[in-house]
């Protein structure tokens, strides 16, 4: 029975891809940090000038969701691949940071 989680899944199949075309030796976490800021600029772009009305109802138009989710999906990779050549439990990290959260930002009563 496979144990793996969809996520680790996704993280393999990244590695694969990535170790097919040769790159491993370009993602170190410094060129993967510079990436991942390169694709949240793209995204970035996307929604730059936008009122926030329209940024709340930009994903309703189809060409627009498709350019989102795509800079989504680069984001995630690029973390993912981060999260694997720095050897970080991305599941072990986010829950941390949520208990570092819920102290520093706690819940009005």
């Amino acid at each position: 029975m496979d144990s793996t989680t969809p996520v680790e899944s996704l993280k393999n199949a990244i590695r694969q891809f990535a170790a097919a075309r040769g790159w491993e030796p370009y993602h170190t976490p410094k060129n993967l940090a510079m990436a991942l800021a390169s694709e949240v600029g793209e995204l970035c772009d996307i929604l730059r000038w936008l009122t926030p009305e329209e940024s709340v109802a930009v994903a309703s138009d189809a060409a627009t969701r498709v350019a989102i989710a795509d800079e989504l999906a680069d984001i995630v990779n690029i973390v993912f691949l981060l999260s694997v050549h720095t050897g970080i439990d991305l599941s072990e990290a986010v829950a941390a940071k949520m208990t570092k959260n819920a102290i520093k930002y706690p819940a009005p009563a």
